[in-house]
């Protein structure tokens, strides 16, 4: 990536602390085009300013119960301090009856990995530093405000336009502001990018998210996933036992700088990762090389993302017999385990908060 193409591709941004508008309507002042996707909280559509016709996304969050409306005044709270070149930014709120819209900057470029596995597009070793220096450049700011992101995936890694490399990171709703003095334990995010201390139930910290990054590196150099198992209870005791390495026929063109950059982030002990303003300093971010070097595979990324399509998409009816099937187990004193297993962490305890994240999920 060139500088004269990233000084193009950069948007100029007019940072805003917003407001909750309670007197007009998004509709007033937005027309809702087609939906972008859907969470737990609500569904998130593409709007446009009738007053410039410029493009926006909305996020509409019900808020029928104190719960909800709490859950997004703290996301809007939230967003008025991330005012950062590689964060989604946010223009308005609107507060209804029964639900909040969060009026955010509308990125069309895509998710980065579905832009990495286009035919057209460069994909090598010092692109890659390209995105993980930008990724953390926006944590490091995240962090500075005592926030952690607490999501970081893919999906989560968008592209500000179709002929950029410039990237932003999206959706805070998990999001947590931390405090010293308390605290915070979650059982949310998606199972294969979650630390080993968000299994385990654990306080979370800044360096949760640098394990997150840690995974994302590692399917960016290679195109395959250092936890999945075969199962999704696999998956879980992988990450919860930190086991993992660097297979000789997909790192073999990754240099050791690159690997001492993972082995750095995925350490089981928090406190053994490297903060955000380490990592930024690390030899591998400072290489600038852009010539002479090999083409990453894209075939293997392009199965990454196939697998992720198809866990999304899934048989929800499947999950929920799991479910079913898991709860009787773990109700049963006879089948039910009792006694903790090596890693500090018991297959009881697994199941129990696996079960509740696939309830979530489906929620």
């Amino acid at each position: 990536m060139s500088q004269g193409e990233g000084g193009r591709s950069q948007e100029a941004f007019e940072y805003r602390d917003i407001t909750i508008n309670t007197v007009e309507k998004a509709s007033d002042l937005y027309i809702q085009l087609e939906k972008l996707g859907a969470g737990k909280f609500g569904m998130v559509y593409k709007l446009q300013e009738k007053a410039t016709g410029k493009i926006r996304a909305g996020k509409y969050f019900r808020t029928r119960t104190s719960k909800e409306r709490e859950a997004a005044c703290k996301e809007v709270e939230l967003m008025n301090l991330l005012h950062h070149p590689r964060l989604v930014q946010s223009l308005a709120a609107f507060q209804s009856q029964t639900e909040l819209v969060l009026v955010l900057e509308y990125i069309a470029g895509g998710e980065l990995f579905e832009r990495i596995v286009d035919d057209d597009f460069e994909h090598t070793e010092p692109t890659s530093i390209q995105y993980v220096r930008q990724i953390l450049e926006g944590i490091q700011y995240v962090h500075r405000q005592s926030i952690v992101h607490l999501d970081l995936k893919p999906e989560n890694l968008v592209c500000i336009s179709k002929n950029s490399h410039w990237i932003k990171i999206i959706d805070f709703g998990l999001a947590r502001k931390l405090d010293p003095d308390t605290p915070v334990k979650v059982i949310h995010g998606t199972p294969e990018f979650m630390a080993p201390e968000v299994i385990a139930f654990e306080p979370v910290g800044f360096t949760t998210d640098m394990w997150s990054i840690g995974v994302i590196c590692y399917i960016l150099l290679s195109g395959d996933s250092p936890f999945q198992g075969d199962s999704d209870m696999e998956t879980l005791q992988n990450i919860t036992a930190a086991q993992w390495e660097f297979e000789e026929e997909t790192f073999s063109e990754v240099s050791q700088e690159a690997k001492d950059f993972i082995s750095q982030l995925l350490q089981k002990d928090s406190r053994c990762r490297l903060p955000s303003d380490q990592a930024l300093a690390h030899p591998w971010l400072q290489k600038t090389e852009q010539s002479g070097t090999k083409a990453l595979s894209k075939e293997r990324m392009r199965r990454f993302l196939a697998c992720q399509k198809w866990q999304k998409t899934g048989n929800v009816l499947l999950a929920l017999k799991r479910l079913s099937r898991l709860s009787c187990k773990l109700d049963d004193p006879v089948t039910a385990p009792s006694a903790p297993e090596k890693g500090g962490i018991s297959q009881c305890s697994l199941q129990n908060q696996w079960q509740f994240q696939w309830a979530l999920f489906f929620s």
